[in-house]
């Protein structure tokens, strides 16, 4: 079996490898906790926050300034189909739901007044345990809470064949060509970011015991650290590197190692959380060298959000 995608680049990927499964999920409902949420300079507050079918967020738009704590952009998704009694998003179906689905998988809609419509996915929120879709404006009009949607998962052990030190997580191969990151005389991947994000930012995420899905939080408290690194610009599917950080088994401080990810939800309100970040690419031995490219976003790669035409 060999996949459709056009080598743009050097990188010798096990694409013959690689599983290609169906997993089905449906719209989910907008989720709030009972009572304040109490932001980290102890305001109670009341916003909108995970879950729903969002119409006015998008890939490409600003992760800060939204009235709302952990906006998801576009629509957020899970699977229902658990009957083990625990909790449905931590059952085992919901959890390969959210595994396999990688960032560019093709979704479609199988149910409903949209059915047949497609659309792409963006990435995936950890706690909610939901899978993000971008799907176009019209495509949104007529979805409704329960409409159920297939996503063609693809990516799940994607590896450069000589190069086992970078691993990979949750992005579909043909999105990781079209990055099209090459080799330098070092032997180290050039990656292009947004920006470099130092790890005492990181936040709400850490210690949870695998990358494979979810994300985890850049904490947003100091403005002026945030200011200087860029970090108050960041877009929904921007991708930036987390210096000194190893995602291989978990999340964790590693000097010298690098991961790469995806900013996949708004910024928060909560002492600890800030815009989220899936992990697509992790080095422990930091054989992955981050380059500052302000434009790098998977919305201009893959023509979804603010680049849909």
């Amino acid at each position: 079996m060999t996949t459709k995608v056009k080598l743009k680049t050097m990188l010798k990927l096990n694409l013959n490898q690689l599983v290609k499964v169906a997993v089905l999920g449906e719209v989910a409902s907008p989720v709030l906790r009972e009572g304040y949420q109490v932001s980290h300079e102890g305001k109670p507050l009341n916003l909108p926050s995970i879950g729903g079918i969002t119409y006015n967020v998008k890939i490409g738009d600003l992760a800060r300034g939204w009235i709302g704590d952990h906006i998801e952009p576009g629509v957020s998704t899970y699977n229902k189909e658990g009957k083990d009694g625990r909790d449905i998003r931590y059952s085992s179906e919901n959890i390969g739901y959210n595994v396999l689905s990688c960032i560019g998988n093709p979704a479609t809609l199988i149910t409903g007044d949209a059915k047949g419509k497609k659309g792409v996915v963006t990435g995936t929120h950890g706690g909610a345990e939901h899978v993000l879709i971008d799907f176009p404006d019209e495509v949104l009009k007529k979805l409704v809470y329960g409409d159920k949607v297939q996503i063609t998962a693809l990516g799940l052990g994607l590896a450069i064949v000589d190069c086992p030190e970078i691993k990979f997580f949750g992005l579909d191969p043909d999105l990781l060509l079209k990055i099209n990151p090459k080799f330098n005389r070092e032997k180290k991947l050039e990656f292009p970011v947004v920006a470099k994000v130092p790890p005492y930012l990181m936040g709400s995420g850490l210690g949870y015991g695998t990358a494979a899905s979810g994300d985890y939080d850049i904490t947003m408290v100091d403005e002026k650290i945030i200011k200087k690194l860029g970090l108050d610009r960041l877009r929904f599917g921007d991708i930036v590197a987390i210096e000194d950080t190893d995602n291989s088994f978990g999340r964790t401080y590693r000097p010298g190692a690098v991961t790469i990810g995806v900013v996949v939800h708004s910024d928060c309100v909560l002492a600890g959380h800030g815009p989220g970040v899936t992990t697509i690419a992790t080095s422990k031995e930091g054989k992955i060298k981050p380059i500052i490219n302000k434009n790098v976003n998977i919305g201009y790669y893959l023509k979804i959000g603010r680049w849909r035409k």
